[in-house]
């Protein structure tokens, strides 16, 4: 059904969602952006499915954007670099906004788009081992569709702290920025992803799905305003200078200018 992705459910109505592209450390092509909207909306409108839990296919649940796909972007046009743009937006609000709860099963590092993607799960769980880190800025580019999401889950003062730096983090440090609910052993991972999963199923889905649409309410605000502001930012700043110097000289394997200075 999907290229990118496998989608499978058990006979509880608990599907699994799982990024699979581990060749590439799961990192994400404008036909996983896409198949990502399309499963997303499938899950909205399947009201048999009472849980989803989002997870990733080897070593690494999430590297970020594909470094393909982003070179692509800054030889493309405004208009298609806008577009894309919005992909990646929208596939983040789809999962954002999905009904049902979302538990994050973080098995492997995530960076980047990687951690936008747990910031979108209502619960995420990871590996003690994994690595975690916004790495955007090493590129000359920003964490812009990602950064309402990372804002909301991490408060603005806890996000600052890793927001610009590109420094990475580890799991332990995960659990205190707000990032990852619990980090537990790799061999101890499915059974505190059950723990969470296991009590949705004694409630009312209709219910989960109003309480979990008043918690987004209450919560900060993430419309389309805000949402057209990332993509602006982000088209803007893949437009500059410093995004150019940095996607070239990662795929000419040298240091970029600033690093030299």
């Amino acid at each position: 059904m999907y290229d990118t992705l496998l989608l499978t459910r058990d006979d509880r109505g608990v599907a699994t969602l799982t990024l699979n592209r581990p060749e590439k450390h799961n990192a994400m092509s404008g036909l996983m952006l896409q198949e990502l909207q399309d499963a997303a909306r499938a899950l909205a409108a399947d009201r048999s499915v009472r849980v989803v839990v989002l997870t990733g296919a080897g070593k690494s649940f999430c590297a970020g954007g594909d470094l393909g796909w982003m070179q692509a972007q800054m030889e493309a046009d405004a208009e298609t670099r806008g577009r894309e743009a919005r992909v990646l937006a929208e596939m983040l609000n789809l999962l954002n906004t999905l009904p049902q709860p979302l538990i994050g099963r973080l098995q492997g590092n995530a960076f980047g788009g990687g951690v936008g993607m747990a910031s979108v799960c209502d619960v995420a769980i990871g590996v003690d081992s994994l690595k975690m880190g916004l790495t955007e800025t090493k590129l000359g580019l920003i964490p812009a569709t990602i950064g309402p999401y990372v804002i909301a889950r991490m408060g603005e003062a806890r996000a600052r702290r890793v927001f610009m730096s590109a420094r990475l983090f580890d799991a332990a440090e995960a659990v205190d920025l707000g990032l990852l609910s619990r980090a537990v052993p790799a061999d101890s991972l499915d059974a505190a992803v059950e723990a969470e999963v296991t009590p949705y199923l004694d409630c009312a889905p209709g219910a989960v799905a109003d309480a979990k649409a008043l918690a987004r309410a209450l919560g900060p605000r993430i419309d389309k305003s805000t949402i057209d502001f990332t993509i602006s930012a982000l088209v803007t700043r893949w437009e500059s200078a410093e995004a150019v110097e940095g996607i070239n000289a990662f795929f000419d394997k040298r240091r970029p200018s600033w690093r030299d200075k």
